[in-house]
């Protein structure tokens, strides 16, 4: 379907070919004659453009002469684009002496200058004219536009976001789906797996979606997490999204084994329901890997698994799997009227029945294609237009595996759209994207043509057509991530069929089969960052000399922590090769220096360097004079911009955010008047940045953060700034933290009232170092009816918060650093009903804050987070019911005594810190529901009274004591815990100077029938522990920094242990673990996966690993008495993947050749007795990634 770009890219040619600036520099190289012939021409292959459409579908002749004038387009879009780039020079110049050049090189494109001026012009007028012969053997005729080209956005949009009520036919298997999900099934592991198995299309993920929302499902399972895997198993990267969703926390990870450590903590005793959606693998060990952690999970947990393909789950034991089936002649039907008529039936519409019965039959009941196609006839009620896409020779075209209804789709697209949704191959499957991102590489590559006053910006025709392309489902909301978006593997397809020949998304399969020649006719390339490209990659790179995107992309979210190398070098290189480049994207990259040959991509409107090391820009990046985004986000390292950025005056996108050593603005850049993102305003500076200078950008909008409003002088120059003009979605204002007599409280506050945004559009505000005595009214007023989060932060000198209660939708709000502030009462609440859809709340340094009551009726329904911190002098707390609180957090609050809240009958999680034990006592009372307790450094907190508290605490799973010195013992006795601590699983105690052993009084004759729930306990530094005794029930066992430690009891063998660490117990007894020594009792090890030993002075031997067969992770460190160790059994460890011992001096292994564990990936040896030069040659396995010697 090569129509595709041709048709919008002619449009695009036109509007070139028309513009002053072009016949101008035409007529001053005297070229005019030329350039008026290809617009007569042009206009004549324009005109035979919709037949050619129909045509090209089953005519391959027609295909490849539109294939052919694409190419043809391209090279004329190219010299049109050098031409007005030279004229932009001219007028940026002017006053230059210098005359500008008449060289040929400056005419054309690089490729192109083996030709003369004339000469290339020649050629692609004889190729127009050879392309207007054609079309006449072709047969292709003038036709009138169709109203399906001219209306290019014209439908009711729709979300993609499933809900109930638009899912047809699949009741029975929902219902079937949700008992097996709930039954009480007996299973050989506590986690069963739910299969969803069915074609492309057929609706597996949608039902997974219903299944994953579904009210009693949520209400059943304890924790939730949804991953795309896709067709690459990435074991590390599919456990990093789960532990994301369960432990809400990002965290960074060295290897798969220390997550899945961090993951087995999540996951114990807890009930669980993941969504593995879209696998292809048919590997049992990469299944056997990612469910390690999985099996200590609480009974009844299930993973619904959608898939293709039968073999994986016939290797786990679902040998008949159900499959999900195409929908019924009847549900099919109604699905397409739910779509295309908005209704579920046809009795309004029975004319067009026949016709929907017969798009049914050809749709096979996929619904996917049926969806596709319902949204394509949504607007079209006409017996002529439904009888047009049932009779479409696109439905007899059964050379490929790419639904036929799903280009039925496609084709009915207007040609912008098809051009947009074609450039989307450059995306991997499962690729994330956002919105705005697409749409300004849309415009960068001059895909967005203005034709409609209507459209006052390209941005805004982008987020139409994105929009459009969402309501026909060619896009989806990507599941747990809001503001992303995802193609399904299908429509990826699609994109990938339709774009071939100009769009080419570089993978290791396609390097494979391409050739050099092919190469050089693409336009559009992509491909997926790795830790370390190969240069061969980029040599591919280098032969397509066309080249217009430079496109790095990832599948799945990037975190911050991931490095991915690329030499300064070769980059260098690169670009020299590419000077025709639209679009340039290195976001993520480690990259310290941007190449100087960065000049010559004259053409390059999209500049991405998000995330990089870069310190600076060069000086001849302000030579870009195309440049319309530049992407400076998260380099952290940016210090200075170049001098002359005043010469990018096509600038519309700048994004500095998160750049904390850039503090000033570059000179002139106010006079930027096209810039809409502008996302750090620095005021004053070296360059004495004044904000009135900000008038002058009428089209600012997005985000906006102005930085050193203490700089401003007068508030009438805030005012002229027009900030009540300029469309803000997310704003902060930041003054000075230097607090001296210099600042006045009355002109803040009118600096701030003059920066008042438009209400319609704010979503984000954060006020910052603020120094007015009050905020003005329009904080807080509830005319702002989509802000969600408010931030007011070290506004030292107010006395009264502003009344953001009656924000309607506000779900956050951050309260931080208000000094003068000393009751919070009616003044934030407004009315009784107040905050009616907060979710979370934060106060956070509040040095004078005494007291805070409600006492005004309903108030925070919704509120799920309560955080207060570091709120020295409150003392009395008077809140209604909190009925969704699910997390308390209260810290540093050392004279709170007075807590009266009515019942939390929702709250699951408690953090109490530097409180006094009453806090605790009442809170414990009232929240009877709590399954999480962290306390530290409470006040008075003695042996007597944490019994007390113990007995209100029957509920907790997972408790931690941090730095509370005077307990001397957790409990009395193992079986007074027993009867208390019911459900606990997991007990960390840490730096409590004064304990001396978990239990009062030992009971070694019944421990092993005691805490059978304890799966993991913690104990690190405290210094005068001297006893630990451990129920049979531990699995992880972490011992840190107890140095008067002299005994580890596990009695009767550890049989379920998985986990081992210690660490610093300079006094623990070999000879006292268990009763035995630990060498000969590693056979009660059976399951053990992971040990770390360090610093253990007493350790002198390890025999017996061959009986630990489970075991990974093998770590040995600073042990300097530990003298035997069986490097000669190593090789029974078939499971050992990363191995280190270190700093052992009086270790005599020397690991003989052909004795490493078979799957070996990591190994860190050295500073033992024998050098390793004496080890004698060796053989690594051939898995090993990872080899540290050190030593000699």
């Amino acid at each position: 379907m090569a129509e595709l770009v041709v048709s919008a890219f002619l449009g695009v040619l036109f509007e070139k070919l028309a513009s002053a600036a072009l016949k101008n520099i035409a007529r001053y190289k005297g070229i005019e004659t030329e350039i008026k012939k290809w617009q007569r021409s042009l206009t004549q292959i324009q005109d035979v453009l919709t037949d050619a459409s129909h045509k090209e579908i089953t005519n391959q002749s027609v295909k490849r002469w539109l294939n052919d004038l694409q190419h043809l387009a391209y090279d004329i879009d190219d010299i049109l684009d050098d031409l007005a780039t030279e004229a932009m020079e001219r007028e940026f110049n002017y006053d230059s002496s210098k005359p500008i050049t008449t060289n040929v090189r400056k005419l054309i494109p690089s490729c192109c200058t083996n030709f003369s001026r004339n000469s290339k012009l020649d050629i692609i007028s004889a190729k127009l004219q050879d392309l207007i012969d054609e079309k006449v053997t072709l047969g292709l005729r003038v036709e009138e536009e169709t109203s399906r080209l001219k209306n290019t956005i014209n439908r009711r949009l729709q979300t993609s976001i499933v809900h109930a009520s638009s899912i047809v036919g699949r009741h029975a298997e929902k219902e079937a789906l949700v008992h097996k999900l709930l039954e009480d099934e007996p299973c050989d592991h506590n986690f069963s797996i739910v299969p969803i198995v069915g074609m492309g299309g057929v609706g597996k993920t949608t039902l997974a979606k219903l299944l994953y929302d579904e009210k009693q499902v949520k209400d059943h399972f304890q924790l939730k997490a949804w991953v795309c895997v896709s067709d690459v198993f990435d074991s590390f990267g599919i456990s990093k999204v789960i532990f994301q969703s369960v432990a809400g926390v990002t965290k960074e990870f060295a290897d798969l084994n220390l997550l899945q450590v961090d993951l087995v903590n999540c996951l114990r005793g807890k009930r669980f329901i993941f969504v593995l959606d879209d696998i292809w693998t048919e590997s049992y060990g990469d299944w056997e890997t990612l469910v390690g952690p999985f099996h200590v999970c609480a009974p009844g947990s299930r993973i619904i698994v959608t898939t293709r393909k039968e073999q994986l789950l016939k290797k786990l034991g679902c040998d008949y799997p159900s499959k999900l089936q195409s929908l019924s002649h009847d549900d099919a039907l109604s699905l397409l009227a739910l779509h295309a008529l908005g209704v579920n039936t046809f009795d309004s519409h029975s004319s067009l029945k026949p016709h929907g019965e017969g798009i049914v039959e050809k749709c096979d009941g996929l619904p996917l294609a049926l969806i596709s196609v319902g949204r394509s006839l949504r607007t079209k009620q006409d017996e002529d237009s439904w009888r047009e896409v049932l009779d479409s020779e696109i439905w007899r075209s059964k050379h490929d595996i790419i639904v036929p209804a799903l280009k039925l789709s496609y084709h009915d697209l207007s040609a912008p759209l098809k051009q947009l949704f074609a450039y989307c191959s450059l995306f991997p499957k499962d690729f994330l994207f956002e919105r705005d991102e697409l749409v300004l590489l849309w415009m960068a590559e001059g895909f967005l043509r203005l034709s409609s006053p209507s459209h006052s910006t390209e941005e805004r025709l982008g987020h139409e057509y994105f929009d459009e392309l969402l309501s026909r489902s060619f896009f989806q909301n990507a599941p747990n991530h809001e503001s992303l978006f995802v193609m399904h593997d299908l429509i990826n397809d699609l994109a990938t069929s339709v774009a071939s020949g100009f769009f080419l998304r570089l993978d290791n399969e396609t390097e494979k089969n391409i050739t050099k020649k092919i190469l050089e006719k693409y336009r559009h390339m992509s491909f997926v960052r790795e830790k370390y490209i190969p240069y061969k990659k980029f040599e591919a790179f280098k032969r397509a000399k066309s080249l217009r995107t430079f496109l790095a992309t990832s599948v799945g979210v990037v975190d911050r922590w991931q490095h991915f190398y690329l030499s300064n070098k070769i980059l260098g290189e690169l670009l020299c090769e590419l000077p025709l480049l639209r679009v340039l994207c290195l976001s993520d990259f480690c990259i310290s220096e941007v190449p100087e040959s960065i000049s010559a991509l004259r053409h390059l409107r999209y500049l991405n360097l998000s995330r990089t090391e870069i310190s600076n820009l060069p000086e001849n990046v302000c030579n870009l004079y195309n440049l319309e985004t530049l992407i400076l986000f998260g380099c952290r390292s940016l210090a200075k911009l170049p001098n002359n950025f005043l010469k990018l005056k096509n600038l519309r996108h700048f994004d500095i955010r998160d750049t904390p050593l850039f503090d000033e603005m570059p000179l002139g850049i106010g006079e930027l008047k096209r810039l809409q993102t502008f996302s750090k305003i620095i005021i004053g500076g070296k360059s004495g940045f004044e904000i009135t200078k900000l008038k002058d950008l009428k089209n600012l909008c997005g985000n906006v953060s102005i930085v050193g409003l203490d700089k401003v002088q007068n508030a009438s120059h805030a005012h002229e700034a027009n900030f009540s003009e300029k469309r803000l979605s997310e704003l902060e204002v930041v003054w000075s933290d230097v607090w001296d007599g210099s600042r006045n409280a009355m002109l803040e506050k009118d600096v701030l009232n003059a920066l008042k945004p438009r209400s319609e559009h704010l979503r984000h505000l954060k006020i910052v170092l603020y120094g007015g005595l009050e905020f003005p009214n329009w904080v807080g007023n509830p005319l702002f009816l989509h802000l969600k989060h408010v931030s007011l932060r070290s506004c030292k000198r107010c006395t009264s918060l502003p009344p953001v209660g009656q924000l309607p939708l506000l779900m956050e709000l951050f309260i931080e650093g208000l000094y003068g502030v000393e009751v919070v009462d009616l003044d934030i609440f407004g009315t009784s009903r107040a905050f009616p859809s907060l979710e979370i709340l934060c106060f956070k340094d509040m040095r004078r804050w005494k007291k805070w009551s409600t006492n005004t009726g309903f108030v925070f329904p919704c509120l799920k987070q309560l955080i207060i911190k570091d709120c020295p002098i409150l003392a009395e707390v008077k809140l209604e019911a909190l009925p969704s609180l699910n997390v308390l957090e209260v810290d540093d609050c050392p004279n709170l005594v007075e807590v009266l809240l009515e019942a939390l009958p929702s709250l699951n999680v408690l953090k109490i810190t530097k409180c006094d034990w009453v806090v605790l006592r009442r809170l414990v009372e009232i929240a009877s529901t709590v399954t999480k307790l962290e306390i530290k450094r409470i006040s008075h907190l003695n042996d007597v009274v944490w019994r007390g508290v113990m007995e209100y605490i029957g509920e907790v799973e997972e408790l931690c004591i941090t730095e509370c010195n005077e307990i001397r013992y957790v409990w009395e006795s193992e079986a007074f815990a027993s009867k208390v601590l019911v459900k606990l699983k997991k007990l960390d105690v840490c730096d409590c100077y004064h304990l001396v052993s978990l239990e009062e009084k030992e009971e070694d004759n019944c421990r092993s029938n005691l805490l059978t729930s304890l799966s993991m306990l913690t104990v690190s530094w405290c210094k005068n522990m001297k006893r630990l005794s451990c129920p049979n029930s531990i699995e992880t066992l972490k011992v840190r920094s107890c140095c008067s430690i002299t005994t580890i009891s596990l009695p009767t063998g550890v049989q379920k242990l998985k986990s081992l660490e210690v660490w610093d117990c300079n006094n623990l007894l070999e000879t006292k673990w268990g009763g035995q020594t630990l060498n000969s009792n590693t056979s009660s090890m059976p399951l053990l996966e992971y040990a770390s030993i360090h610093c253990w002075p007493n350790l002198k031997s390890i025999i017996g690993l061959n009986y630990l067969v489970h075991l990974t992770t093998l770590l040995i460190q600073d042990c300097e008495n530990l003298e035997s160790f069986p490097d000669f059994k190593l090789s029974n460890l078939t499971l050992l993947k990363e191995l280190e011992i270190t700093n052992c001096p009086s270790m005599d292994a020397s690991f003989p050749r052909g004795f490493w564990p078979p799957k070996l990936q990591s190994l860190r040896v050295g500073k033992l007795n024998k050098p390793i030069s004496e080890w004698g040659s060796q053989n690594f396995p051939t898995s090993l990634v990872q080899l540290y010697l050190y030593g000699g």
